[in-house]
């Protein structure tokens, strides 16, 4: 089931139907009030009593971080547009791989232009022509010249129509072609209509708007013409020699303009049997013809059923129903989605959130029945989402599935809701009696509340989402809990669970889940560790970076005397860096086994695993994952490190140099910009000048413990102290392994991973953003090694801070990556870490060095 929840929310959408977005010159002369309905005028005043309106409300509160009213979403909405590279825009198009546009509905002045688009996905969009519209323009254009006769308009009409559809016929940007005769005659469409009879009825018309000294023609409404230009339309496209370009339908639902009971897809079936040779798409899952959409699609192989704009304008229920009936009979290879996007982004997000949703009720509904297999439901998705319309409008885009989503969780929240995540968990684990709600503070402590699973359920009832409160001293605690000066015990958060990161373990019987911090109103709180991270990664997505991250643990074992003292791991002599040595013995291999085997159940499987070089070292290597999966798997795999271990009377240990004559323990992070241009030398050499130029800064949040700089040494395979780059030199601080794919080797254990990866992730990005140079030269050797001389060509002349009160310092002197981390919480971070330099400065350090190893 997870392999099609997956699918569902990871399979790149063709939208094969939508409208262009308003120009900021335009956007007010159009409510926003239009996003959840057809109504117009005065009958739009009652929307905000719809359940379509209501639903969006919530689903756009969420995403925006405010609190659920529609004031509050505007208000948000507002701010998000004043954001400039059109952020907003794309976060609202996140997993639409490209748009066929239908640019006949508005002026060209109002709307952008269909290629404008191509920013704001990852393929280039195309045209869908609107018959209708062509027509108008070009008689339009023909009553403006001077003592024209209506005889000769309706033969220029004929003949310039003619070659306009060809035209776009032969046109590689347009792929489609679309008719509204619905809103104008009905879909009962007049089989072949003579010249004759059109001209007479038409030029009659035109004589009548001369006589009334009307110039500009505005609409083709109510006579035989609309007919004749579906027809000649049809018949164009059925002599092409090429692959014939489908022709669009208007189906079903619409505004108070149309008539509803001609609107049914049924009145076509005469149509499609004239043109079989026609690809023939009925648009709007034919809203509430449906069931007819779904016959003819599955009864003419010309016929293809779309089961878009239902998305957002009818209920969730609704919905869902649209999706049960059109596979009630049609196949899913004729089924394709839209989402009839227009004027305002916010179309698009609400209508891929929506679909999400019903396709993942419905079709683990029907795995769950044992009516469809997972591999049938997800070709099903792949199908209407994807395949479809790439063949039948020969688009030939490569599938790519989403690497990266800058919306996961709000689309989850929004689509799957926590009661039921939680339930189809507890279904799947059934032994799970608590949930162990985790976050990890300022000090990179890992915290925790046991929740009783009756309990969990029953907060479900009554709230949307497994939360709790929990003081707002919480991020402000030190490692012996005293609070801050800065911090206060005054005031609650909301600590809420974020179900997708829901795992077994690290017990029998209980379950770990990642927790962020909310106000009490819903938002999420600035000071949030976890939300950095997911913000940092939408900021990513607006420059088209995603990414892949894996960890490396890398963890010293250690045995206890008698007086519960820690002492080296006992017979570990012989122990070295990959040697065989190190895994002999009974005992050692179970319990390596034991954490290979506890991480499996827990859904994380180890690349591989090896002695590191200190007494007692392993090194346990992670799979790589988005960076948000990524660092919830490092936690919880720690944790079950950590449990299994204590099993065995041992303890596991992160300080960063527990011997000071051996290797020390460090965290490396590998990471990839998976996105399609992440290997283009001009991306990630920005990204990496990024990282290099803020290293000073974020040494704060990687190397975050007095004793972390123990390990910063030249010559050790640890990173050394120069800011500088290699490839695959593990003497540098960031070691290039293949085009985008790099390692930061100064980072260890004791680092809050949200912090770390969001400080990195924030500064490579803006590189891309600034398009900076990568001034730093490919260093080859070990940077202390270099001659001065060798240092000046390369540009190697910055050293890493010496100690953490120096990173602190170098990230209070960076305004550009505070600005980026947020000042707020740069703010907090270093009063917290400020106030720990001062609480371990009171200790010796045999003691120091003691309290740090008991804690992490």
């Amino acid at each position: 089931m997870d392999d099609l929840i997956k699918a569902i929310h990871t399979t790149p959408i063709i939208d094969n139907h939508a409208h262009p977005l308003l120009t900021p010159a335009t956007q007010s002369k159009y409510p926003l009030l239009s996003i959840t309905t057809e109504a117009h005028g005065d009958a739009m005043r009652a929307t905000t009593s719809s359940l379509s309106h209501i639903r969006a409300v919530n689903q756009l509160s969420y995403v925006l971080g405010c609190p659920p009213t529609w004031e509050d979403v505007v208000k948000a909405i507002d701010i998000e547009k004043a954001k400039p590279h059109h952020v907003w825009q794309r976060r609202c198009l996140e997993g639409i791989e490209t748009i066929l546009v239908d640019d006949g509905l508005d002026g060209g002045d109002e709307v952008y232009d269909y290629s404008w688009h191509d920013k704001l996905v990852r393929s280039e969009c195309k045209r869908i022509v609107r018959i209708e519209k062509l027509a108008e323009e070009i008689i339009d254009a023909l009553l403006k010249q001077p003592d024209i006769e209506p005889e000769d308009v309706f033969g220029a009409l004929r003949d310039a129509f003619e070659i306009a559809i060809q035209t776009a016929i032969d046109d590689p940007e347009v792929v489609g072609f679309k008719s509204v005769i619905c809103y104008r005659t009905g879909l009962d469409i007049l089989p072949l209509v003579s010249s004759s009879a059109v001209r007479d009825s038409f030029v009659d018309y035109i004589a009548g708007l001369q006589d009334a000294g009307v110039t500009e023609f505005k609409r083709v409404d109510g006579m035989p013409l609309n007919s004749y230009l579906v027809n000649k339309a049809a018949q164009l496209i059925s002599l092409s020699p090429k692959h014939k370009k489908p022709l669009q339908f208007h189906t079903g639902l619409g505004d108070n303009d149309i008539t509803l009971t001609r609107s049914s897809p049924s009145h076509l079936q005469g149509f499609i049997r004239r043109y079989p040779t026609v690809p023939i798409v009925l648009l709007h899952a034919s809203y509430p013809w449906t069931k007819e959409a779904g016959y003819l699609a599955s009864v003419y192989e010309n016929v293809y059923a779309d089961i878009g704009e239902v998305f957002p304008f009818v209920s969730r229920e609704g919905q869902e129903k649209v999706v049960r009936e059109i596979l009630e009979l049609c196949p899913t290879e004729k089924i394709l989605w839209s989402t009839d996007g227009h004027w305002f982004p916010e179309t698009y997000l609400l209508a891929v959130v929506q679909v999400r949703e019903a396709l993942e009720v419905v079709l683990t509904d029907y795995v769950q029945s044992e009516t469809l297999t997972v591999a049938q439901a997800v070709r099903a998705i792949e199908d209407i989402f994807f395949k479809t319309s790439n063949d039948l409008y020969n688009l030939h885009i490569p599938f790519k599935p989403l690497v990266n989503s800058t919306i996961p969780l709000p689309v989850r929240s929004a689509t799957r809701t926590d009661e039921d995540a939680l339930t189809s968990f507890l279904n799947e684990y059934t032994s799970t009696k608590f949930i162990r709600l985790q976050y990890l503070d300022y000090t990179s402590t890992p915290r925790v509340r046991i929740i009783p699973v009756k309990k969990a359920l029953s907060i479900l009832d009554n709230s949307p989402h497994l939360s709790i409160g929990i003081t707002k001293a919480s991020l402000g605690l030190l490692q012996n809990d005293i609070i801050i000066p800065a911090a206060s015990a005054i005031g609650e958060y909301r600590l809420q669970a974020d179900l997708s990161s829901l795992r077994p373990g690290p017990y029998e019987g209980y379950a770990f889940v990642q927790g962020e911090f909310h106000e009490s109103d819903g938002s999420i709180a600035d000071l949030c560790p976890r939300s950095l991270l997911r913000r940092t990664l939408v900021e990513a997505e607006s420059q088209n970076l995603e990414f892949l991250v894996g960890f490396e643990i890398e963890i010293v074992f250690m045995s206890r005397s008698e007086d519960g003292a820690l002492q080296p791991l006992s017979n570990s002599g012989g122990h070295a860096w990959s040697s065989n040595r190190a895994l002999h013995g009974n005992k050692m291999l179970d319990m390596l086994h034991q954490i290979y085997d506890s991480l499996a159940v827990s859904g994380i499987y180890l690349e591989q695993w090896h002695p590191e070089a200190a007494l007692g070292q392993y090194e346990f290597v992670l799979p790589p994952l988005p960076p948000l999966q990524a660092a919830d798997a490092l936690l919880h795999a720690r944790e079950i490190v950590n449990t299994v271990v204590a099993g065995y009377s041992m303890r596991a240990t992160l300080y960063p140099k527990p011997f000071s004559d051996m290797a020390g323990t460090a965290s490396h992070i590998h990471i990839s910009i998976s996105s399609p241009d992440g290997d283009k030398k001009g991306v990630y050499e920005s990204f990496y000048a990024g990282i290099l130029k803020h290293l000073q800064a974020i040494i704060a949040f990687t190397y975050s413990s007095p004793s972390s700089y123990d390990r910063m040494a030249d010559s050790c395979w640890a990173g050394g102290r120069w800011v500088a780059w290699g490839t695959q030199n593990r003497e540098t601080a960031l070691r290039k392994i293949e085009d985008s794919h790099f390692e930061i080797k100064v980072v260890d254990g004791l680092a809050n991973v949200y912090f770390a990866l969001a400080a990195i992730i924030a500064a490579g990005t803006q590189g891309v953003k600034d398009k900076l140079d990568l001034i730093l030269g490919d260093c080859l050797k070990d940077p202390a090694q270099l001659s001065d001389d060798e240092k000046k060509t390369l540009g190697v002349k910055d050293m890493l801070p010496k100690d953490l009160e120096s990173a602190l310092q170098a990230l209070e002197e960076d305004g550009e990556l505070t600005k980026l981390m947020g000042k707020d919480l740069v703010v907090r971070y270093i009063k917290v870490k400020k106030a720990e330099i001062d609480l371990l400065n009171g200790m010796r350090a045999p003691d120091r060095k003691h309290w740090i190893m008991e804690r992490y």
